[in-house]
């Protein structure tokens, strides 16, 4: 079976606060112009997307030094949907498993285009070094694995954005903004190519291909 995972692209979706809006307009018709094509404009951090060490990382490799299989992964799930509103995962979900990716699974997708979509759990700088010590990309339904701002941020919240650092600064991926992750089961390759941008990001067709079926 396989699982669409991805967000549409389309006009006014949500994205992180500051990034470029999302338009994709009818730039001809078939009416006028006898073909039809859409002009999109968007973020290189647009929907579900994955982040290249050069999002945070100066110098760091752009998605293009990555070979196109590097972006096929061997996922396990974790259920972290008991957390609440700008909770942190802790060290002690990140599990202990053969896999090459871990993709949290908080159901924060159902806030998706709201103003709670802001307010997510989020990695703790413990679960995030943990993530790294064990070589797992991350994934996360969610629009960030850090806290993303909002006027609901809490004082005590880790800054600076150490879960990208600590990923992103050891050649590993993240990919945000999944949806649909209560469609697979705990073990599922997770295949995201992302468009042939030589760039810090890409929006991807995030498809899971569950392996329990």
């Amino acid at each position: 079976m396989q699982v669409d995972l991805s967000h549409r692209i389309e006009t006014g979706m949500q994205t992180f606060p500051g990034d470029p809006a999302v338009a994709v307009d009818e730039h001809a018709t078939h009416e006028e112009d006898g073909f039809h094509v859409d002009a999109v404009a968007c973020g290189s951090h647009t929907g579900t997307h994955v982040d290249a060490p050069s999002h945070v990382i100066p110098g760091g490799s752009d998605l293009d030094a990555f070979p196109v299989e590097r972006f096929a992964f061997d996922a396990v799930r974790v259920d972290c949907r008991d957390l609440g509103a700008r909770d942190p995962i802790p060290e002690s979900r990140v599990p202990d498993a053969d896999a090459g990716l871990a993709a949290f699974w908080t159901g924060w997708d159902a806030h998706w285009n709201t103003d709670r979509y802001l307010d997510h759990p989020y990695l703790s700088p413990e679960a995030a070094a943990a993530c790294r010590r064990r070589g797992f990309d991350v994934a996360v339904d969610a629009l960030n694995p850090d806290p993303t701002p909002s006027p609901n941020a809490r004082d005590d919240e880790p800054t600076g954005f150490q879960a990208h650092h600590a990923l992103l600064g050891d050649d590993l991926l993240i990919l945000e903004n999944l949806t649909n992750l209560g469609r697979v089961g705990e073990r599922f390759e997770l295949r995201a190519y992302p468009l042939a941008l030589a760039s810090d990001g890409a929006p991807v067709r995030a498809v899971g291909v569950d392996r329990e079926t």
